[in-house]
């Protein structure tokens, strides 16, 4: 790889990668919080509702907080029947009540068993003592361990997330996998919040069984078009193979921290605006 566009996105990095970023990126919901498990429920949570205008993205994560008394964790293990119907008018999008009631489902039954929210992607799951709704048919499809890197964790997790036996079809569309040949965008992105450890405060870098060099660079309509510009995508259509391709690509530049150059890429696009027609270095 060019030594020159190394350097550049380095720069990039560096620029793009600071404290000064959270403010006006999704990224900054978890932020909120110090809790390990109200920092992962709201980095999905932010993450899953990641489209759109970032300050309308925000503004719907604190809207979502404040339903749930400003401790998420808290509310969805000890919430009752009845502390749900404030839920039942949140809608971002296509995100409606049908899908917050499952994902606080999900996230209940989850923290039952498990401590952390990176089980989810890297552990089966198993049935609470006694429980007899537990959807054990679909659990046996599961994987025993995880396996072929983050394609299989992130497959491993959508298997489990829809597991439940309540699961609302229409959730399907709020949780992508590699299966479906999606990029995976917004799993992406949140499992880099989670996974990547560095000194600049922004990632969290809580999680330690997947580790930064197994992450997939999320593959948003800004990073996109300037990885293309960049030639580092040469793939005519965006999907899982793409993010794969830009993530090889980036490897070759920083092998134990690939995703760090999203920074890059994300800044030149949404603050540079080299989305569009321009002339660009020369590599």
């Amino acid at each position: 790889m060019n030594d020159n566009l190394k350097s550049f996105l380095d720069q990039k990095v560096a620029q793009y990668n600071r404290p000064e970023f959270i403010a006006n990126d999704p990224v900054s919901i978890p932020h909120l919080f110090t809790k390990k498990q109200d920092i992962e429920i709201m980095g999905f949570w932010a993450a899953t509702l990641a489209w759109g205008q970032r300050v309308t993205i925000i503004n719907k994560c604190k809207e979502l907080i404040t339903l749930m008394d400003g401790a998420p964790y808290d509310f969805i293990i000890n919430h009752q029947e009845p502390d749900l119907i404030k839920l039942l008018h949140f809608k971002h999008r296509t995100f409606n009540d049908i899908d917050t009631l499952y994902f606080i489902s999900f996230f209940r039954q989850h923290y039952e068993r498990f401590e952390s929210l990176e089980d989810a992607f890297t552990k089966p799951p198993s049935p609470l003592k006694g429980e007899s709704n537990f959807n054990k048919a679909a659990i046996q499809e599961l994987p025993l361990q995880w396996a072929g890197g983050l394609e299989g964790a992130l497959d491993h997790f959508r298997s489990y997330f829809i597991s439940l036996p309540d699961f609302p079809n229409r959730t399907k569309k709020h949780v992508s996998s590699p299966s479906q040949k999606s990029t995976c965008k917004r799993l992406c992105m949140f499992l880099r919040w989670m996974v990547r450890k560095d000194e600049q405060g922004v990632d969290f870098g809580i999680w330690n069984t997947l580790k930064p060099a197994d992450l997939i660079c999320p593959c948003d309509l800004h990073v996109d078009r300037v990885a293309r510009k960049l030639k580092l995508i040469t793939r005519k259509q965006t999907d899982w193979q793409t993010a794969l391709e830009l993530t090889q690509n980036l490897r070759e530049l920083d092998p134990l921290d690939p995703v760090k150059y999203d920074f890059a890429l994300f800044g030149l696009g949404i603050e540079e605006r080299w989305g569009g027609e321009g002339i660009l270095p020369e590599f």
